[in-house]
């Protein structure tokens, strides 16, 4: 009998697809012995006799554990607490979805929104109206921009203006204050979504919490957490303290009591959004021929940042979203030689997509967005002559991509990221800028924690994170890996989800 936090020794029976599945010499069933936390042998099932714990793989898929690139994990966790605003029609919609909203620690939060169609624009007037002196906050989906009334600005300390939204960095400000929860109920959320998760086939993410992460996990190690492998970024007003304390990306967490959580990358966001209407790109927006964008971090105070981080040990996270910044963060590490990604690339310039490869940088990319954006950017992006949401086009070329959500941007579901980079669509739609599609081999190597260059592999040797699957992700359809099911879920050969 196995159960969740069982060491298996054992699965039987199982097919196997993915990387590494090439070296096999048949399709199976195969039956793959563990020792150590790592693959010890594969064998047609039945060749070599069990023994110790054996989880039962008859008609399921094994591919290698999943990572989530790209997660805001106090964020996400907090959203289950939140009122859901995605569904919002107009201003006057969600300022009334607010007003019936649950109190929680005296403030209504709400989280989701997406304004760019609506009817009406949002103002104070309209917030206050509908939701009085209860301090009220509306968080808009990609985190950029949020929408406040004059009680929730007063408790601040920002000024009111006609609108109530602040953007970027002040939008910022306020997630990190609302994030800021009790230590105890805060974990119990993350281990809550830690464990959904893992239901996923998810063994690992990077948190990019705009905040001290060392602290936090090391914790949540110290309280038993060990459901999924962590790499926590470091933000530049944390940088100098990081590089005085030494801390090297893929260090263990100081004070942690595993090697689960891990030192990850510099993060440096350099431009705004899509939806907020601040991504730098190099042509202006629709009605605004002033509004480029924003560059939040000049040119050569990200050459700063990157060089100090790369002298310290520091992979860097460039977040660009904009052509523009795409190409500054590209001369940024072709100038500083850093090594790590670039976060989003939603808008990349067709001379700068060859540039991944070329500089070896990685491409930390959310699929799903696409989907969700795709009227967005087929009208505030209308104008714009770089590529759009490049998949297809960046494969072609070397990069490497790594797949995530930016949760909660979009729900942690790799699935749902799966389906959007194979199938570009969603909810029945033509596909969206089909040529940018995927293979679904490449869509899973890129669902690893190497990416779709260095895909983790299922082979003798290779660490046993892996995912049981009802269907062949290579083969299903797009509401089949929408709503895959994942029988079991291992971390270094332990249960960590059983179906």
């Amino acid at each position: 009998m196995t159960g969740i936090g069982a060491q298996i020794d054992t699965i039987a029976g199982v097919r196997i697809v993915g990387p590494g599945s090439e070296l096999l010499p048949d399709e199976g069933p195969f039956d793959v012995f563990l020792d150590g936390g790592t693959i010890a042998d594969i064998a047609p099932a039945g060749a070599i006799r069990a023994t110790g714990a054996v989880l039962e793989g008859t008609g399921t898929w094994l591919i290698p554990g999943l990572w989530d690139h790209h997660v805001h994990v106090m964020q996400w966790a907090l959203v289950s607490q939140r009122a859901p605003l995605g569904h919002a029609t107009s201003a006057a919609h969600a300022a009334a979805l607010m007003a019936e909203a649950p109190l929680l620690d005296g403030r209504r939060v709400g989280t989701g929104f997406r304004h760019a169609f609506w009817p009406d624009e949002p103002t104070l007037a309209l917030l206050d109206a509908a939701t009085g002196e209860t301090p009220t906050y509306l968080i808009n989906a990609d985190v950029h921009s949020v929408w406040l009334n004059t009680a929730a600005l007063r408790r601040e300390g920002f000024d009111p203006d006609g609108t109530g939204i602040l953007r970027e960095e002040p939008a910022f400000e306020i997630s990190r204050r609302l994030n800021l929860v009790d230590p105890v109920t805060g974990d119990q959320l993350v281990q809550q979504m830690a464990r959904d998760a893992a239901s996923r086939g998810v063994v690992g993410l990077v948190d990019l919490d705009m905040a001290w992460n060392e602290d936090a996990w090391s914790r949540r190690t110290r309280a038993g957490f060990d459901t999924l492998r962590v790499e926590f970024g470091i933000y530049p007003e944390h940088l100098a303290r990081a590089l005085a304390d030494g801390l090297q990306s893929g260090d263990v967490a100081r004070g942690a009591a595993s090697d689960l959580a891990r030192v990850g990358s510099l993060k440096v966001i350099t431009d705004g959004s899509l939806g907020t209407r601040t991504a730098a790109c190099s042509h202006s927006y629709p009605g605004d021929p002033q509004n480029h964008g924003l560059l939040t971090v000049d040119p050569a105070t990200l050459v700063e940042l990157m060089t100090d981080a790369t002298g310290g040990g520091l992979s860097c996270a460039i977040h660009a979203i904009g052509d523009l910044a795409n190409s500054h963060a590209l001369d940024a590490f072709a100038v500083t030689g850093a090594t790590g990604t670039i976060e989003h690339a939603q808008l990349v310039a067709h001379a700068d997509i060859p540039r991944f490869g070329r500089l070896g940088v990685g491409a930390s990319v959310q699929p799903e967005h696409a989907v969700d954006d795709r009227d967005l950017t087929d009208t505030v992006w209308a104008g714009q002559t770089a590529q759009a949401y490049p998949l297809a086009a960046l494969a072609a070329t070397g990069a490497n991509l790594l797949f995530g959500s930016d949760a909660p941007v979009s729900p942690l579901d790799p699935w749902a990221a799966f389906a959007a980079a194979v199938y570009r669509t969603r909810d029945g739609r033509e596909p969206w800028q089909p040529t940018e599609a995927l293979d679904a081999a490449t869509t899973l190597a890129a669902s690893t924690h190497g990416g779709s260059r260095n895909a983790d592999v299922i082979a003798p040797g290779a660490r046993a994170d892996l995912a049981l699957c009802a269907t062949n992700p290579l083969t299903a359809t797009e509401p089949e890996l929408r709503s895959m099911t994942v029988a079991a879920t291992l971390l270094g050969g332990r249960l960590t989800h059983l179906a």
